[in-house]
């Protein structure tokens, strides 16, 4: 009697030979990959946001800034002005909306040459005014008055040297009221440079300026029309 059956053997066809032989490189990469993630990941950890300077961190320490969100305050000085003040534009803009009223007057010695003009609130003017400072305030001969803020634009330059850095925006003014919407127009675009310096603890705004970098008060200060 014959009988039929398979080969039996310990050796491995070539198809299964192959994949043993891929088996241990297939796994060695695995390893080299996951150890790469895990040095990325440390490097990350010890870093904080501050440690590059891109324009995202310099358009958030500008718009988180004191200079920056401090309220443009506009002073209206009642009583006597000399005539250089009253032909100002702010005063015209005013008059021309009914907030003032101007008589002539004859000038104190501080104010000559002639003419000279008392200012006074109009009952609309009282009123509008009332509306942003106590009455005690209004009560002043001059008058302090929020009637704008600032809002950025965008960053638009970034330019390294070392730690230090300065930061080219943009920025506008909102009217916060009546008044400072006649005063201000927020269709108008500013650029400011300002400097920036690189510490232990990451990139700030510089507070006093070294060399020829700006505070952010003075470059808001110097600022120019943006194109």
């Amino acid at each position: 009697m014959r009988y039929v059956g398979k080969r039996v053997g310990t050796g491995a066809s070539p198809v299964e030979a192959e994949h043993i032989s891929t088996a241990p490189s297939s796994a060695y990469g695995m390893r080299a990959k996951l150890l790469v993630v895990w040095i990325v990941v440390l490097l990350c950890s010890a870093c904080t946001p501050r440690d590059l300077l891109t324009r995202r961190l310099a358009t958030d320490l500008i718009s988180a800034s004191d200079a920056f969100k401090a309220p443009q305050q506009f002073v209206l000085e009642t009583g006597i002005v000399s005539n250089k003040d009253y032909a100002s534009s702010e005063y015209l803009l005013l008059q021309h909306h009914g907030w003032i009223s101007a008589n002539t007057i004859a000038c104190t010695p501080a104010l000559a040459p002639p003419p000279c003009w008392e200012i006074m609130l109009t009952p609309s003017g009282v009123e509008t005014v009332h509306a942003f400072v106590s009455s005690e305030q209004a009560a002043r001969p001059a008058i302090s008055i929020p009637v704008a803020r600032r809002s950025l634009i965008a960053v638009t330059g970034i330019s390294k040297q070392g730690n230090v850095a300065d930061v080219e925006f943009t920025w506008r003014w909102v009217p916060m009221n009546e008044i400072g919407d006649a005063l201000y127009s927020s269709e108008l675009h500013y650029r400011s440079v300002v400097a920036f310096r690189d510490f232990d603890d990451g990139w700030r705004l510089v507070q006093s300026a070294p060399h020829s970098g700006q505070t952010l008060d003075e470059a808001l200060k110097n600022s120019e029309p943006a194109p």
